[in-house]
């Protein structure tokens, strides 16, 4: 029997990810429901960074103490990778695809995910992108550079795609990420005729706000789903980790290209978010990623949902 190209693509892209981990075939994924809304929050994997990438600007002998405190190497660090699936009638929307093969030998693995939840790439209707940072948005063609998801119509924020589809990034970007340039652009053009760019504030599909929170790049996006009373929000990499980013929000990190603009703005929506008590899912939060701000006499605190 011939398998259909997508089928065999999404087989393929499952057995290489669950080969190199050593994963099982139904990745554990947790599930929030409210109003008529299902969310999924689902793995791509997860990636393996030197901690030099985010702890190098800090003050060591402040920071050191710290990550020993969250049993935090200093020097390698595996973050999950949490992909947001929500279900609403008949829209299947996906917040970010993750890294698709090409940037990190453990990531990659978002269709088998998807698959464990009966959710084929056909199926998904809608692709809301916080950012356009590889292991956000490099998942989104497939092995033929076609889209991966066919069927669906992509969003993202106006300042965001200016930012990467402006020629004079891949040499302004700065060395390090001249790749994240490149590949951006070429992934981006891919839809350029499907995408519909929004701006801070709009509600973009019925219960899912816009929240600009800049810094980590130019025109990063967090996404407020709501429904009634009920809210989460949808982080993307506004809050990049759950040690050093909570516990010092206001410290530069290696990891923002904007790195004192992204401290503003980390420091600003932890304050609400632990004021306001909102459930938040974040991409590289541990766990399954969903949780909430606690705020601390010093810092904040990532309170990981059971």
């Amino acid at each position: 029997m011939k398998l259909p190209r997508r089928k065999f693509l999404a087989g393929s892209a499952a057995l290489t990810a669950g080969a190199a981990l050593g994963l099982q075939s139904s990745p554990a994924h947790a599930q929030v429901a409210f109003g008529d809304m299902t969310i999924d929050v689902v793995s791509d994997g997860f990636l393996t960074l030197p901690g030099s990438f985010i702890f190098d600007p800090m003050p060591q002998d402040e920071l050191l103490p710290i990550l020993k405190t969250y049993g935090q190497s200093a020097e390698v660090l595996t973050p999950p990778c949490n992909v947001t699936l929500l279900r609403q009638g008949d829209r299947t929307i996906l917040f970010d695809v993750g890294s698709g093969p090409d940037f990190s030998a453990n990531s990659g693995r978002l269709l088998d995910s998807l698959e464990a939840l009966g959710v084929a790439p056909d199926d998904v209707t809608d692709i809301i992108f916080t950012h356009a940072h590889p292991d956000h948005l490099w998942g989104l063609l497939d092995d033929f550079d076609d889209p991966l998801f066919p069927a669906a119509s992509y969003m993202i924020g106006k300042t965001e795609w200016e930012y990467w589809m402006d020629p004079n990034t891949i040499d302004t970007i700065g060395g390090g990420r001249t790749t994240f340039a490149i590949g951006a652009q070429r992934r981006l053009s891919m839809i350029k005729d499907q995408i519909t760019l929004f701006g801070d504030g709009e509600e973009i599909l019925p219960g899912i706000a816009a929240r600009a929170t800049v810094g980590h790049t130019p025109g990063h996006m967090a996404l407020e789903v709501h429904s009634g009373s009920e809210s989460v929000m949808i982080l993307g990499d506004s809050i990049g980790n759950d040690h050093i980013a909570f516990a010092k929000p206001d410290w530069n990190s290696g990891s923002d290209q904007d790195p004192e603009t992204a401290a503003k703005t980390r420091t600003t929506l932890m304050d609400q978010l632990s004021h306001e008590k909102t459930r938040v899912i974040g991409y590289h939060l541990s766990g399954n990623g969903i949780g909430y701000v606690d705020k601390m006499a010093d810092g904040y605190a990532f309170v990981a949902e059971a």
